[in-house]
């Protein structure tokens, strides 16, 4: 062979070898160059593309279903103040209107990131309010498949990250690709070991998330659905489907509606208000 073609030939492969090595760093550095800067990346984009939505209000049903197949429904509503220092974490209020044995029911929420959350649950049944301890959050919230600890705000700095994988999101977002990141429980008396968590690739939103009890067996499955767009930026499932794979009861958020900038201010986040709610 020509031995400036084969120079020229040569020099081409190590064009090609270096590009393609600079093409895979810099896909790599977009997220980190290890799972765990991965999978914090990722998390904190998801974080990132909800930051700024002040305020929200939704109505909605929450199914729940046992073993056998008999199921129940109570109607609830849920206020969310954001706070926007990342040090804190934001404060929800969940409130029962039906049915009329679980009505006024209330639960306050201020999520904090290490250290344990401000809880608090009023009973109409023994007209007080009170205090969750941390060592109780891991229980299930007013019968259902959804514990305390899942109804705080979903923190970036609560959890350690991994990233697994990558794949199909599934029939829950057809069609989409997800990226797929273990997160492990930083703080203490949570009720997990870790969680294993599908979030699309195109707009970074929760699809699924598998829950595993602290022997690390899986416990629960959450799946998010019927997404909506709102303000032509934040992203809200319609559907939240818990399934509880050790006992066989289910239990469905389906939410009629979502407001955002209502206007909710710090005042409707104190416990001695939760008595007069209505």
């Amino acid at each position: 062979m020509n031995r400036k073609l084969f120079l020229k030939l040569e020099n081409n492969k190590v064009l090609l070898a270096v590009t393609l090595v600079m093409l895979a760093a810099a896909s790599t550095s977009a997220f980190g160059e290890t799972p765990e800067e991965k999978g914090l990346a990722i998390a904190e984009e998801v974080d990132r593309r909800d930051l700024g939505f002040g305020d929200s209000s939704s109505l909605l049903k929450m199914e729940l279903t046992n073993k056998q197949g008999q199921s129940s429904t109570r109607e609830l509503r849920i206020l969310t103040l954001e706070v926007p220092e990342r040090a804190e974490g934001d404060k929800s209020l969940v409130v029962f209107d039906h049915p009329r044995d679980i009505e006024g029911t209330a639960f306050l929420s201020f999520t904090k990131i290490l250290d344990p959350d401000d809880q608090w649950l009023y009973l109409p049944a023994l007209k007080r309010v009170k205090r969750i301890s941390s060592a109780n959050k891991s229980g299930p919230f007013v019968g259902s498949e959804f514990a305390y600890e899942d109804l705080l705000s979903q923190e970036v700095d609560k959890y350690d990250y991994r990233w697994l994988r990558d794949e199909a999101c599934g029939e829950a977002a057809d069609g989409l690709a997800c990226f797929v990141i273990e997160r492990f429980p930083r703080y203490e008396n949570s009720g997990y070991a870790r969680q294993v968590t599908w979030i699309d690739q195109q707009e970074y939103r929760p699809i699924r998330i598998d829950f595993y009890d602290r022997k690390d067996s899986l416990l629960k499955t959450l799946t998010l659905s019927r997404y909506n767009q709102y303000l032509g930026q934040y992203w809200r499932a319609d559907d939240q489907y818990m399934v509880n794979h050790q006992t066989g009861k289910t239990t469905r958020l389906t939410f009629d509606e979502w407001e955002l900038r209502v206007g909710v201010n710090e005042s409707d986040f104190n416990p001695n208000r939760l008595k007069r709610l209505r």
